[in-house]
């Protein structure tokens, strides 16, 4: 790595997650094979890291090498405006962010949605905040309440009927494809 885009990483991420997993440094040491001066030296960012021990700490904690790289490149929280517009008789807001597609939307009852935008490969869980809906899927139909949620594939074929006014949060997850 040069040492520009090697500034612009923060390992300390990995003393985190360490602690989140209540693991000191020689139980993730004897995890991964490697040696408690390394691992000290990289969460205080003072070591270059190879490939291989990136592999080695990502899967002590169960990610990928680039979910763990990931980590270390981007620590700070990333903020976001809604964006609003109307898909058929629904009012949305939508924040999106890298994997992830949040819509909170409004609708009356008696209005219906068909074929809703269109997914990607991805799941979809729908959260009733206020009112009643249904839900069609290709085999389904499930009626939700306030407070209740359904996740399916958001690449079957799905219409959202609302039974009585209400406020849906409605989260777009994509697919994770890792290993």
């Amino acid at each position: 790595m040069s040492s520009t885009l090697f500034e612009t990483l923060d390992f300390s991420v990995i003393r985190d997650l360490r602690k989140r997993e209540g693991l000191t440094l020689g139980e993730l040491s004897l995890r991964c094979g490697i040696s408690n001066s390394v691992l000290s030296k990289l969460e205080r960012n003072q070591n270059a890291v190879e490939l291989e021990t990136l592999y080695r700490i990502a899967r002590a904690f169960g990610l990928s090498a680039s979910d763990l790289l990931s980590l270390a490149e981007s620590v700070t929280a990333h903020r976001k405006s809604t964006v609003r517009y109307r898909s058929g008789p629904f009012d949305f807001e939508k924040l999106s962010f890298q994997g992830i597609d949040c819509f909170r939307a409004t609708a009356k009852a008696g209005d219906s949605l068909a074929r809703p935008e269109a997914h990607g490969d991805e799941n979809e869980i729908c959260w009733v905040l206020r009112g009643r809906i249904a839900i069609s899927l290709p085999r389904e139909r499930h009626e939700l309440a306030a407070g209740e949620a359904l996740k399916f594939d958001a690449m079957l074929e799905h219409t959202y009927e609302i039974l009585e006014d209400a406020e849906l949060t409605i989260i777009h997850l994509t697919k994770q494809h890792r290993f």
